[in-house]
């Protein structure tokens, strides 16, 4: 782990930027994750499919997250900031996955948490918007927790696993980031 470096460290999660050489590791984690992430998100679990990802999250209107446990480096999951347009509208699309076994234990809210303070800081974002699936209750609690407002519904808003789902449409702006509730402690 001490050629990597974490762009932001939380007490016990921290985030580093998605690497070409963690393809062996992220699709072993997605692979171990195909049921519990089903129907919600489809990971890649092939080289192949980690090439487009990675190629997908090396352009310049993406960024790329690992949610790391701080003391060891095993990964917790993923956050990525999607379809980032600069401009006046300063917004992007975050989308996100556990890994068990560190799902429901933390990481992943401390890991947004960090996500956020560095999409509206250093990367200058005014707004981030998560789009989620109206049944999937453990993503929209952790929104909630990071005090995202809900601004609307999206009928058949993203194809996934198959079908055209509908999801919620949650959103947060950098004014929001400190005024919204406190991440509560303890699992995520």
């Amino acid at each position: 782990m001490s050629d990597i470096r974490y762009v932001s460290e939380g007490t016990r999660a921290a985030i580093r930027r998605t690497r070409r050489e963690d393809g062996a590791e992220f699709i072993r984690r997605a692979r171990e994750s195909v049921a519990f992430h089903r129907p919600w998100l489809t990971l890649p679990t092939t080289e192949q499919a980690y090439e487009y990802y990675i190629s997908q999250l090396e352009r310049e209107d993406r960024e790329g997250f690992l949610v790391c446990v701080r003391t060891t480096g095993d990964l917790a999951g993923f956050i990525n900031i999607n379809n980032i347009v600069r401009g006046a509208f300063q917004c992007g699309s975050i989308g996100y996955g556990a890994f068990p076994p560190a799902a429901g234990q933390g990481y992943m809210s401390e890991g947004l948490g960090l996500v956020l303070r560095h999409a509206f800081g250093p990367l200058g974002l005014h707004r981030v918007e998560v789009n989620i699936q109206p049944g999937n209750k453990a993503s929209i609690g952790l929104v909630k927790r990071h005090g995202f407002r809900l601004e609307g519904f999206s009928p058949d808003f993203l194809h996934i696993e198959g079908a055209w789902r509908d999801h919620e449409r949650w959103a947060m702006t950098s004014d929001m980031l400190d005024s919204g509730p406190e991440p509560a402690d303890g699992p995520a």
